[in-house]
């Protein structure tokens, strides 16, 4: 086991935005070292609307679609390394709500993947007084966040 490499799955699941797999694991990466969580594995599934709201019905039991969900599985192990969990997003929301909110659709992917990261490490922002979201902002002004190589291509494909 090489304790300085991360191994970081990305996945997309839909069609209708172009998903840079290697910039999202780099991204990641920089994220998880920054936290001091080197040695750990990670999944990153782009996934569609319809796909989004039907999970987010199961397993939260809200009928709307959500730009990410996270699901942690404390310890599993995964290529010799401790495995995070899953991060889903759905890129449409993204592009929706930045949208509607006169954000950089990149940069809202960049911030739903931090706030993923957060979650799958045990902050919860319903209930930790503001830690989590404390920490977010921290984040969002690093290096690694605002100089990263483009992680989609957010215009739709068509």
């Amino acid at each position: 086991m090489n304790p300085g490499k991360l191994f970081i799955q990305v996945l997309s699941r839909q069609r209708r935005f172009k998903i840079y797999h290697e910039s999202v694991a780099l991204f990641c990466a920089a994220l998880l070292t920054s936290l001091g969580r080197g040695n750990r594995a990670l999944s990153v599934a782009f996934i569609g609307a319809r796909t989004m709201r039907a999970l987010n019905r199961r397993y939260l039991e809200k009928n709307y679609v959500t730009d990410v969900l996270s699901f942690s599985y404390e310890g599993v192990i995964m290529e010799d390394r401790p495995f995070l969990g899953e991060i889903l997003i759905a890129p449409e929301a993204a592009v929706n709500h930045a949208t509607r909110y006169h954000a950089c659709p990149e940069r809202e992917l960049r911030k739903l993947l931090v706030h993923g990261v957060l979650h799958l490490l045990g902050y919860d922002h319903e209930t930790d007084r503001g830690q989590m979201k404390r920490l977010q902002a921290r984040l969002l002004r690093r290096r690694f966040f605002m100089n990263s190589p483009v992680l989609a291509d957010l215009k739709v494909n068509r």
